[in-house]
This record gives structure tokens, C-alpha cells and sequence, in this order.
């Protein structure tokens, strides 16, 4: 709340005079009393002359562009580099860009990762890496230093294979935490749909793709593309631009230029029509929507000042947008959006959050909010308090010295006038209510958009019918793949039922009189949250007594207890407690049963068979499962092994891999749970059978 108090002061501030001038107009002959007439309304002032900042800038001989902000206030200098390519698309080996960025941080030629970051870490400095560039920071006194050791990052980079097997992991690891996070889903998929799956703009790694990408792929793409020729290097801090030059000629001067491949995409454009699409996900109980289209909006163009009030007055704030949707129908927590500019393709994009059955009222009123834009002239005072915004966000933006630098960065890039940002704030304060309108006309399309909604396809596709002009809706998977909802389960071979899928995985697990031996199971697993490490204990006894803990080390932080009667969950160090009861002690009663597979007919549990769907690669039969609660589970069941794969319902989705042999009976070894919109991969670390438990254990005080 104080910052936002803190802006719109500071943009009030801008767009009215400080202190007002006094009434009284002093003469050397007499003195006259001007009275204020009150029900007129002030004029704004004229929009103030802004002090940039002054930078200096000098060019070395391998074509390296270097800008220099000078700014001792604090012992500290910041170098950013930015590598000004045109992208290229990856195809089978999306992702290779990143990783290339990435690696370039994990050592070079004379330093391993580990002595890469001794050195920053003694020096107290900063150092990251990307596709497009570097960043670098430290106190004044280590600047040689840390040069020295950007230039090592930055022209010896070693591209181990190690390093690399480890950024696949975690990127791998990323994926499956994006398969339940319905915001980052949208924003994948929707990229895809604006841009297109080859655009270089639209790809997005698969697990398939980071298969693909070795260190070579890495090394050719950092070659081709890590030239000085085309290097933006700001330096902002306590440094003369003679130190700066002596420095950056010492360190960077032999760094051989070369040609870039100058790859020019094709333009994407709007839909002829509105598009509707969905991914779908059974289990969500909102939906994450995303409406946008590409736009042809170069940075510094006639229209891009224009642009910036338009979008902020539909919702690039607390605006138009938010307003409706979130104060007015209580349809969401925010509603926003963007229209970005860029030197290929821009894009517009509106995004939010809403309930299911919302979905279809939502789109409209955000379509009502495009047209309302286009159709009807903005209210004087609606229009200055969005140009007072940008303007306080402007002000405070050059607080910071780096600001200035990626001015002048800017400013070379793209060609602008040299006073482009020195005039921002008169060119943001010209803008009118026609301008507003007349750019709206010009990139808001509401009936040339992309709507893509990640939600229950079940109970959302219905709402959606209205906006496809007839048209049928498409289908995607997690990774963007088009299927058709029709055939993406496929008819199971004759004889195959349920019961059969259900006896297969018994047999499959280790046989019926082999499950039918075990008494108790005790499970201990581990994963690591937050980089610290956190242990699940599970512990079930015949025939439905359970126990599970999560904690670390002596600390326990949760404990779900059921005594064959009674369930209780228990978070000690919050001291609360919580009794099951209803359909969640029912559906416990099931759960919590022992080799539950055994006894579906005697609990209740119908099963049924959906038929054959493609889960990860592999061939499952898709089972649903009709607990007496009316809760519903849905299992996949490997066509080949016939192991347990997954499962989703109500409180998730779970994964199953790694299956070991214990007393006869196999187990899954690594367990995927979802939690929220991340996944924690449990990693088994003991299972022990018929362990003698005592009933004390799963005592409920």
C-alpha cells in the first residue's frame, strides 16, 4: 500500500504545480487580491523538462558499443552486455538458446563452476548469464576483477556435459511442475498460438527437444552468435569513461567480431476470425484465460507513446479491465494487459484468472472493455490520470542510474531520436482522447483474437461454442500439441475391462497371494523444497489403519492419522487440528484400505473403463473410478507393464515410476505429487513390510 501511495503522489506531483502561486499581484504602485474561483477546474501544468542523465559512449575497434553512466554516489559499477540478434528457430532442439546462456555461467576454460563462483563469492560481486547477454556487478575496488572474470565467462566458456545433464534435469523438472500451473500452461501455449509452433517467438522446449540438445549444439550456437560486433556493454557506476576504456579495451578488445546470421521470420498475423482453445485440465476448479493476437509495433514508432496510454486505460494497471472484472463482478483477483512492442512482432495479451463458471461472462466483458475502447471517446479525467501513472512511473524509473544506460542502449538499438526520452513526458502528456481512440482502432481487435482458456474442458467448452462464430474448438496438450478430444481416448481391445486392468496391475505388482500376505507397510521418502530437505513417512496397518508424517529432522509439520474410524490432520507447530468427517472421511475409509485393488466390490467402489490414452509416451488404459462418496479418481495403466502410472483427482495428480521388488512385491520408487502449481518428486528411501506395527501408532488423541 505505501508504494502505490508513494506513485500516485509522485504522479500527481508531476502533473500539477508544486505550490501554488500566490493570489496577490505585488506592483511597485499598488497591490491587487485575485479571488480563486473554485469551480473552475485547474488546467495541468505543462509536462516538466526531464533531466535524463548524462552518459558518454565510445566504440572499440571490434565493433563493441560501449555506454558509460557515471555515477559515484556509492562505490559500485554494474556492466551489462546485450547481444542484439535476430532469434532462430530451434525445431527439434527448442531450448538450445537458453541452455547456451545458461552454460556459459557454469565455468570456462581455467575455472570450474565451483572456483567460478569462489572467486565471485570472495569478491562479494554478482555474475549472471543468458541467451542475449551478461551481467556483472561489484564494489568499486574489484572492478579489474570482475572484468577479468566476465571476459573469461564470456570468451572461454568450457560447455561440460555435466553441467549440461544438470540444467536438463532441472528443466525437465520445470516441465512437469508447469504441466500443473495453469498460468504458465496459458502463457506457453497462448505464445504458440500468437506467434506460431515454428516462430521463433512461439517454441517451447519439450522433454523431447532438451533429449535432443547436446554441448556441441550449445558451443556452434554460442559461436555463431556471441560477437562484439553486434554487443550493446553498459557500464554505470563510480568509473570515468578513461577508466572504463582502459578496462574494456584491456580485457575485451581481442574479442574477434564476426557475421551474424541475419534471419528474418515471417510476420504472423491475427486471425481472420476469433479462435477459441483449450487445454484441458480435468481437475481444475478456475480457469486461466488468455485473449491476444500478434501487432506490428516497433519500439520508438509514431505510435508506440500512444499505444502505452491506450493499453494503460484498458489494463495495463489497476484500469479498465480490473476494474470490471475484479471491483465490479468479482469475477477474479486482477485482470491486465499487455501491448509490447518489438522490432519483428509485437503482441497484445489480455490475461486472468476466473472460476469455471464464469468463463464465458469473463471473455465478454473483456470484450466489451476492447470495443467500449474503440467506439467511445475516454473521459478527460480518466485519460489524464493514466497519462499522471506512466509519467510518476517514468520519474521514478530514473532513480536508477541503470535506467539511463538502457536509454542509451535503446537509443542505439532501435535507431530513436537522440532526444527521444528527454521529450517522453511532453510526448506522453500531448497525447489525447482522439489519439487514444484512433490507436485503439488501430491494434485493439476483438473479433481477430486468439482465446485460449487452461481449464476443465468438461465444463468449460459448452461456454466457449458462443465464440468460435461455428467454428470448432481446438484442443491442446500440455506440450502444444493439437489433438482431437474425439480420439484422444481410444476404443480398448475386445475383452479388456476394467476388472481385467485392475487384475493385470495386481499380477503385475507381484499376485494376489503375495499382496494378500502383507499385514503393515512402513514408507520413508524425501524430497527437497526450497533447498531444504523435507521427510514423508508413511505407515498402513489391515486393514485400513494409516498414519503419515511430514516433517524435517526432529520437526514435524503435518500428520494426516486414521484409526480404521476416525481421521485426523494435525499441524503441530501451528497447534491445529482438524477432524475428517463427511465425504472426506469417506472417501479416507477407501484410501486408507490396504491393498485397496482387492476389495473394490466389497467397499463400493465402481470402476470403469474410458479406454486407451497416451500418457508421457507410453500406451495406459484409462481407468474411473466412482468411490461411494461420489468422488471420482481416474488411474492410467501402462498397456505393456501394466504398472499404475498415474493418477489424478480431486486433490491432484500423482506419478509413478521407478518399481522395485520388496518381499516379493513391487513398489513405485519416485512418486510426482502435485502440490498447487508445483510438483515435489518423492524419492523412496526404505520400504519395510510386516514390521510388526503396533496399533498405537495410529492412535488418534
Amino acid at each position: 500500500m505505501k508504494k502505490i501511495i508513494r506513485i500516485t503522489i509522485a504522479a500527481a506531483l508531476l502533473a500539477f504545480p508544486f505550490v501554488l502561486q500566490a493570489q496577490t499581484i505585488s506592483t511597485k504602485t499598488k497591490t491587487t487580491t485575485q479571488k480563486l474561483d473554485r469551480s473552475i477546474r485547474p488546467q495541468p501544468a505543462p509536462a516538466p523538462v526531464v533531466n535524463i542523465g548524462k552518459y558518454e559512449s565510445f566504440e572499440l575497434e571490434n565493433g563493441l558499443k560501449v555506454f558509460v553512466v557515471e555515477n559515484n554516489k556509492i562505490p559500485r559499477v554494474a556492466f551489462s552486455l546485450v547481444l542484439d540478434y535476430n532469434p532462430v528457430p530451434e525445431g527439434n532442439m527448442a531450448g538450445m538458446a537458453d541452455f547456451t546462456g545458461q552454460l556459459l555461467r557454469t565455468g570456462t576454460t581455467s575455472l570450474s563452476k565451483e572456483q567460478l563462483d569462489e572467486e565471485i563469492d570472495f569478491i562479494g560481486a554478482r555474475l549472471s548469464t543468458s541467451s542475449t547477454g551478461l551481467y556483472a556487478a561489484s564494489l568499486k575496488k574489484h572492478t579489474e576483477k570482475l572484468l577479468s572474470m566476465m571476459a573469461d565467462v564470456l570468451m572461454n566458456p568450457s560447455f561440460k556435459t555435466e553441467e549440461l545433464d544438470r540444467l536438463k534435469t532441472q528443466a525437465i523438472s520445470g516441465l512437469k511442475a508447469e504441466q500443473n500451473d495453469p498460468a504458465a500452461l496459458s502463457n506457453k501455449i497462448s505464445k504458440q498460438l500468437v506467434y506460431g509452433a515454428t516462430h521463433p517467438y512461439g517454441e517451447s522446449m519439450t522433454e523431447k527437444s532438451i533429449a535432443n540438445i547436446s554441448p556441441e549444439h550449445c558451443r556452434a550456437f554460442y559461436q555463431a552468435f556471441f560477437k562484439p560486433n553486434i554487443g550493446y556493454l553498459a557500464i554505470v557506476g563510480d568509473i570515468t569513461t578513461e577508466e572504463a576504456r582502459e578496462l574494456v579495451q584491456k580485457h575485451l578488445g581481442n574479442w574477434q567480431k564476426g557475421e551474424i546470421i541475419n534471419y528474418v521470420p515471417e510476420i504472423p498475423q491475427a486471425p481472420a476470425s476469433t479462435l477459441v482453445a483449450i487445454v484441458d485440465r480435468p481437475d481444475a476448479v478456475q480457469s486461466a484465460l488468455r485473449i491476444g493476437y500478434p501487432v506490428d509495433l516497433k519500439p520508438g514508432s509514431d505510435d508506440a507513446i500512444k499505444a502505452r496510454v491506450m493499453n494503460t486505460i484498458l489494463g495495463g494497471g489497476t484500469f479498465r479491465l480490473f476494474n470490471n472484472l475484479r471491483e465490479d463482478k468479482g469475477y477474479t483477483y486482477g485482470a491486465y494487459s499487455q501491448l509490447s512492442s518489438d522490432k519483428l512482432v509485437g503482441r497484445f495479451m489480455v490475461n486472468t484468472e476466473i472460476r469455471n463458471s464464469v468463463t464465458d461472462s469473463a471473455i465478454n466483458e473483456v470484450f466489451y472493455e476492447m470495443r467500449r475502447l474503440r467506439e467511445e471517446s475516454i473521459p478527460t479525467n480518466e485519460l489524464e490520470l493514466a497519462k499522471n501513472y506512466l509519467n510518476g512511473n517514468f520519474a521514478l524509473s530514473l532513480e536508477n542510474p541503470q535506467t539511463v544506460a538502457n536509454f542509451a542502449i535503446s537509443t542505439a538499438r532501435y535507431g530513436l531520436p537522440s532526444d527521444y526520452y528527454t521529450n517522453y513526458m511532453k510526448n506522453l502528456s500531448a497525447v489525447s482522447a482522439d489519439d487514444v481512440k484512433s490507436t485503439a482502432m488501430k491494434y485493439i481487435k476483438p473479433e481477430n483474437a486468439h482465446i485460449l482458456v487452461v481449464g476443465k474442458a468438461s465444463e468449460i467448452a459448452p461456454r466457449l461454442m458462443k465464440f468460435t462464430g461455428g467454428k470448432s474448438i481446438k484442443y491442446y496438450d500440455f506440450e502444444g500439441k493439437e489433438y482431437d478430444p474425439d480420439t484422444k481416448v481410444r476404443p480398448a481391445p475386445a475383452g479388456v475391462t476394467a476388472e481385467s486392468v485392475i487384475r493385470n496391475y495386481v499380477n503385475a505388482i507381484g499376485g494376489e497371494k503375495a499382496l494378500r500376505k502383507i499385514k503393515d507397510i512402513s514408507m520413508l521418502a524425501t524430497t527437497s523444497m526450497q533447498g531444504m530437505s523435507i521427510g514423508f513417512d508413511f505407515y498402513r496397518k489391515a486393514p485400513n489403519k494409516y498414519l503419515m508424517k511430514v516433517g524435517a529432522g526432529e520437526m514435524v509439520f503435518q500428520k494426516m492419522i486414521f484409526d480404521g474410524t476416525t481421521a485426523k490432520l494435525i499441524s503441530p507447530m501451528g497447534g491445529e487440528e482438524k477432524n475428517l468427517d463427511g465425504k472426506e472421511l469417506e472417501d479416507m475409509k477407501v484410501e486408507a484400505t490396504l491393498n485397496v485393488e482387492l476389495y473394490y466390490t466389497q467397499l463400493g467402489v465402481l470402476s470403469e473403463l474410458e479406454g486407451i490414452e497416451e500418457v508421457e509416451g507410453a500406451d495406459a488404459y484409462k481407468l474411473t473410478l466412482t468411490y461411494p462418496s461420489g468422488s471420482k479418481t481416474t488411474q492410467f495403466f501402462d498397456v505393456k507393464t501394466g504398472l499404475k502410472i498415474r493418477e489424478s483427482g480431486e486433490q491432484g495428480t500423482a506419478g509413478f515410476g521407478d518399481y522395485r521388488e520388496v518381499n516379493g512385491v513391487k513398489f513405485p520408487f519416485t512418486i510426482s505429487q502435485q502440490m498447487g502449481p508445483q510438483t515435489v518428486e518423492l524419492k523412496v528411501l526404505s520400504i519395510k513390510i510386516n514390521s510388526k506395527l503396533k496399533d498405537d501408532l495410529f492412535t488418534i488423541n
